[in-house]
């Protein structure tokens, strides 16, 4: 993350620094003290600790006994009402994409180490693929995961992730750090992310990313894998990223 230009009015200086290290708070998987906030941003540790002291006031941070910070209730309370307006927003891209390609579209959003869905629009099929608003699932087992990690720097990813073996889905999930980092160096060139049946058997699902400053959003469409199969699945890619295109205009 870079500090804002020198020559930058101080008022706004000190409310790009402020959201600097908001977004370092909500990127980073366990609580960050001064001293790292001040490394990794480059401010003065007495500017850092200046500005965590009045986030802390408001609510907007947290710290533990280890005067380590994190993102705090009234962060969290924004975010939940920022979710929403996407949803909602999102409402008439989901359905486009239904209509385009049969099968169940998602909305997901990063969050800490973990995608959580926003929206959905279900599919018309009797048998279709369901994940409720609010579910959380694994970055490196699902499409909407993979194609935000594709997005990050290596050294992003490896901090969320760790370096010991990935949690096993299913037969078909990639548990190696090494071998899905040459997976996900693919996902980025190809522009999207196929799960085959790797976070749940007999489901497949593509996603393509949405464009949108500040979050890591994937727009998806899943389906059973007798009905959308590796063929279909990438057919439904052009469509998708036209769609994620608008969202990301509209937004």
């Amino acid at each position: 993350m870079t500090p804002p230009p020198p020559d930058r009015p101080r008022g706004v200086q000190s409310v790009d620094r402020t959201l600097d290290i908001l977004e370092l708070l909500a990127s980073s998987p366990d609580p960050v003290g001064v001293t790292e906030v001040s490394r990794r941003l480059g401010l003065a540790q007495g500017t850092a600790h200046r500005l965590l002291g009045a986030l802390v006031q408001r609510g907007w941070a947290r710290h533990d006994a280890g005067r380590r910070y994190a993102v705090g209730p009234a962060a969290m309370r924004v975010g939940d009402a920022a979710y929403r307006a996407l949803g909602s927003s999102a409402g008439p891209v989901l359905r486009d994409a239904v209509q385009a390609t049969g099968e169940t579209a998602n909305l997901a959003v990063l969050e800490g180490t973990q995608m959580v869905y926003v929206a959905q629009a279900p599919s018309p099929h009797t048998l279709r693929i369901f994940a409720e608003v609010g579910r959380r699932v694994p970055l490196h087992s699902t499409a909407v995961g993979k194609v935000a990690l594709a997005r990050m720097a290596p050294a992003t990813r490896r901090a969320l992730l760790g370096s010991g073996p990935l949690p096993s889905r299913t037969p078909h999930t990639v548990t190696t750090p090494d071998r899905l980092e040459a997976h996900l160096v693919r996902v980025h060139e190809q522009g999207f992310a196929l799960d085959d049946e790797e976070q749940e058997l007999g489901v497949r699902c593509v996603a393509v990313p949405v464009p949108l400053a500040g979050l890591e959003v994937s727009l998806s469409v899943s389906g059973p894998t007798e009905r959308m199969t590796p063929e279909t699945a990438r057919a439904a890619v052009p469509a998708l990223q036209r769609l994620a295109r608008l969202l990301s205009d509209s937004g």
